[in-house]
This record gives C-alpha cells, structure tokens and sequence, in this order.
C-alpha cells in the first residue's frame, strides 16, 4: 500500500503507477450474489451445466461488472491518503472488458495515477488507469480508466 500524506502529496504521483494487489478468487457464489443484486441472470454467468455445454469457456464467467465492481476494495489496498475525509466514484473515461474471467479465476488489479484536478471544497478530482489481470493469464481481463473525488 502507497500512503500519501494529503492530497497535494497525491497529486505530485501524476504519472506513477500505485502498485498491484494481491489475487482474489472470483468464486461462483459470488457471481450468483452479484446476479442477484443486479438481476442480470444470463444462463453464461449462473447456469453450470448450460455454460459447460454451450459456453465457448466451457465453464461460468462472472460478470464484466462484477469485476470491475472490484475496484474500490482493490484501490483501498493500493492506496490511502491520511488527510482524506472521504471518497466518492465519480465515474469513467474509458472501460474494456477484453477477455472472460471464468468462476474460480484469481483476479488482481494494478493502477497508475494519469491525472488530478483540485475540486472545491477541498477535493482532488483523481483519474487512474486500473488493469485487471487473471493470475497466469498475460492479456488483461478488464482495463478502465476510472475518476475519483477525495476531500480532506
């Protein structure tokens, strides 16, 4: 974990990459709970035995939200400013999901700081490439470049 000392000490990480965490296991439970919560049931996510017949991944795959769903508890382990109140999602610039993450998968996600913009009151606007990647798997599982405000 990278810990700044207030925002100004955030904003001078302008370009650094924040570091990677360490790999979760996306399990089928969790794919079932997360159609659950968004009422998204495509059989590809919840239905076993018609994703092992019919999915080209012969297997469940969660759901490309639910990975990227993953990214505050990822950006909690990465990063913490000690002078930060709170946080909010203010959203994205740019999301792909490029390749499935089959239920079982080890999940981890690295980030880098692209930029940062002062917002009032007493707020940091921050925009973080955030690269999401299957233990063992070269080609990245999702890649978004995501915005957060932080006030002290």
């Amino acid at each position: 974990m990278v810990i700044f000392k207030d925002l100004q000490a955030l904003k001078n990480s302008i370009g650094t990459e924040i570091g990677t965490t360490e790999f979760m296991t996306i399990t089928q439970e969790m794919i079932n709970d997360f159609a659950k919560a968004t009422h998204d049931f495509q059989w590809i996510h919840v239905d076993e035995v018609m994703a092992k017949q019919y999915s080209p991944f012969q297997q469940t795959v969660a759901h490309g939200f639910l990975t990227l769903a993953l990214a505050p508890k990822f950006l909690a382990e990465l990063l913490k400013v000690e002078s930060v109140k709170m946080g909010l999602n203010y959203g994205a610039n740019k999301i792909r999901f490029t390749a499935a993450v089959p239920a079982g998968s080890k999940v981890s996600m690295k980030a880098s700081i692209l930029e940062a913009e002062e917002v009032q009151p007493k707020g940091l606007k921050v925009t973080m490439n955030c690269i999401f990647e299957i233990e063992g798997q070269p080609k990245p599982v999702c890649i978004a470049e995501l915005i957060s405000v932080f006030y002290e």
